[in-house]
């Protein structure tokens, strides 16, 4: 810690210690040839991917280390290339398999997996699906 650095440690009041921890990978556009309506077939259409992980440790990095931290460009790059690693019938398909890939790094608690088409309906935003390792909005404890 430097001389500028104010010391912080124990100012926080219990009853506002940190209870929860997340990573988002929010609104990531990919390309993926996905859909079982003759038309989309052979051509790959843009997705939207959400990805929410919540985390078992809920400390700051030590120190600050880069290494210590979440990957972004890891997630980023996992959840492209297994939409570009096959064609896809269903969405619910490909968010299975990115919530599986997600789900085995290590110290995930809880996973939520968001997909949509956000080009399919001129009068909707998009539509999609959403798989969750919890019931509810939020994930308990």
């Amino acid at each position: 810690m430097s001389a500028t650095e104010p010391k912080l440690s124990g100012l926080v009041p219990p009853h506002l210690a940190v209870r929860s921890a997340r990573i988002l990978l929010e609104g990531l556009d990919v390309q993926a040839d996905i859909g079982f309506h003759e038309f989309e077939i052979g051509a790959p259409q843009r997705l939207r991917v959400s990805v929410e992980v919540w985390l078992m440790d809920l400390a700051a990095p030590a120190e600050d280390h880069p290494e210590r931290a979440w990957d972004y460009d890891f997630l980023r790059t996992e959840v492209a290339e297994l939409a570009g690693a096959r064609r896809y019938n269903l969405q619910e398909t490909l968010a299975h398999a990115i919530f599986a890939r997600v789900a085995a790094f290590h110290g995930v608690r809880a996973l939520r997996v968001r997909l949509s088409k956000p080009d399919i309906y001129p009068d909707a935003e998009a539509v999609g699906v959403e798989v969750a390792s919890f019931a509810g909005l939020w994930p308990e404890g």
